[in-house]
């Protein structure tokens, strides 16, 4: 990406929540050069611009009208940008940052430099719907229930100054109005053509994210038996790094699945629940909101950039 031997590298926002976690990833690597602005330029769009153009890469970890206002700064600039706010999720001429969405979209993310970093709830949702929707057995129409718990570190730093309190509720719904903002992003990656049901809530852990989608078997095509639906999701992630799907066969000795099993790392788990024969299934995506549904999907997509 550059003719030194650095790649040089700007976040901007890394002192956020998200921003914190890729420069933790990033600080100590032999092979990256880091650009930082003083504290007093950190909201200077002329030297946020500047400092950007300069980096090979730029990674965005703003609220969604900044990352707009710096993205609009650079024009065509070359610098690849990976933006992890909500703002360019379903945005044309941006390539969603989910390498494993199909067999070729590595090869996508490689020939573009505007990179949308997925967000947290629909990285686990798209991670078992596109694969389904792609093999014809959750249809384009249908309009699935998505159900998501996620440690409070999701919400930033307001969210967490709250829970990092006494007196706060340990577990509790949002997004009632059904109208949450990653419903866009669910509905677009997964190949739906109609709204999911989409239903987040936050509990008083820190890092960590379940996100299950139940279904009926008669609710979908070409499907006899779970063993079925877990051999599409095994197809489409066999060669795959970061996500991984378990067998039946350790699934079925579970009595739980803990929501912070995976904290602090960048993989995920796909697991296919139920009793084979009772005609329906629970499938569940377990990661670390933070490590696949944000801060380690930047480093994993940066990689790539790198040929990594």
């Amino acid at each position: 990406m550059t003719s030194s031997n650095k790649t040089k590298i700007f976040i901007d926002g890394q002192h956020g929540t998200t921003g914190l976690q890729i420069l933790d990833r990033l600080k100590d690597r032999p092979d990256i050069e880091l650009l930082e602005l003083p504290m007093a330029d950190r909201k200077d769009l002329g030297k946020r611009a500047e400092i950007a153009k300069s980096a090979d890469i730029a990674v965005l970890c703003l609220p969604d009208a900044a990352a707009k206002e710096l993205v609009a700064a650079l024009g065509n600039a070359d610098t690849v940008v990976i933006d992890a706010s909500t703002a360019h999720r379903v945005a044309d001429g941006w390539t969603y940052g989910f390498p494993e969405l199909a067999k070729d979209h590595r090869q996508k993310l490689l020939a573009s430099n505007r990179i949308s970093n997925p967000g947290c709830y629909p990285t686990g949702a798209i991670a078992i719907l596109r694969p389904l929707v792609d093999a014809g057995i959750v249809r384009a129409d249908s309009a699935p229930a998505v159900f998501g718990v996620s440690g409070y570190t999701g919400g930033g730093k307001e969210l967490i100054a709250v829970h990092e309190q006494p007196g706060v509720e340990p577990f509790g719904l949002y997004g009632m109005e059904l109208a949450h903002k990653h419903v866009p992003e669910i509905m677009s990656r997964s190949g739906l053509s109609r709204r999911p049901v989409f239903t987040p809530n936050v509990a008083r852990f820190r890092q960590g994210m379940l996100v299950n989608i139940p279904f009926h078997l008669d609710q979908l095509d070409g499907v006899q038996s779970m063993a079925d639906i877990h051999a599409a999701l095994a197809g489409h992630y066999s060669q795959q790094e970061f996500v991984s799907v378990v067998p039946l066969e350790e699934s079925a000795k579970l009595a739980r699945i803990e929501a912070e099993e995976l904290a602090g790392k960048d993989t995920m788990k796909l697991y296919v629940l139920g009793t084979e024969g009772a005609g329906m299934v629970n499938l569940v995506a377990s990661l670390d909101n933070l490590g696949k549904g944000a801060s380690g999907a930047a480093v994993q997509n940066l990689n790539i950039m790198l040929g990594r």
